[in-house]
């Protein structure tokens, strides 16, 4: 309601409260949209970054081509993974069942964030998951790409992903906080009702 404030107090109690109720889930749907969107860019990435894992030869020659010549520096180690892969591969091409699985995990996980998607304030402990998730991702890299003989640029860009991934986390964990409080119903249980969009009835 658009009504001038000594002409808003005239109104019956009953009628404020459903223009602030209206503006409550005007403003709850507004956040719920930017909460499902973020949440469906976090599951995009996650499929996307899942599926890479099964083509791994192909990929790799596209970014040798992309490297051009060279021994030292980011193309020589584009050029010996290539190598290394593509020997791997046909002498022993059960080993590439393990990022077969590894694929299937990142989908596995992005399936599961489908629920926070559909009911972010009931499920968003999901964002809390998300976020240590991420947060792991660095001490992982770190730690084991050094076991591994990776080097430490090409660990940092594997401890990008757990920064990039983790603020749409943080955003969505505390968007839903935010739809929670707005949406809180004045019933007995003191608890919010949420209808299938995630509004409060």
């Amino acid at each position: 309601m658009n009504l001038e404030p000594k002409k808003a107090a005239s109104l019956p109690k009953h009628v404020r409260r459903l223009g602030a109720d209206t503006l409550m889930k005007q403003t709850n749907k507004s956040t719920l949209f930017r909460l499902r969107a973020w949440t469906a860019f976090f599951i995009f990435g996650l499929v996307v970054s899942g599926l890479t894992a099964i083509p791994l030869e192909t990929e790799l020659a596209v970014l040798e081509r992309m490297a051009g010549q060279g021994t030292d520096g980011l193309a020589g180690w584009i050029h010996r993974v290539g190598d290394a892969l593509r020997e791997t591969n046909a002498k022993f091409p059960f080993l590439a069942y393990g990022t077969d699985w590894l694929a299937f995990g990142h989908v596995v996980i992005a399936i599961a964030f489908i629920g926070a998607w559909r009911d972010p304030v009931r499920n968003k402990w999901l964002f809390q998951f998300g976020m240590l998730a991420c947060v792991a991702v660095v001490p992982w890299a770190l730690v084991f790409g050094a076991v591994r003989g990776i080097p430490l640029g090409w660990r940092l860009i594997d401890c990008a992903f757990g920064v990039v991934g983790f603020f749409p986390m943080w955003w969505c964990w505390r968007m839903a906080d935010e739809v929670e409080l707005v949406a809180r119903g004045p019933g007995p249980s003191g608890a919010a009702d949420f209808g299938s969009d995630g509004i409060g009835d």
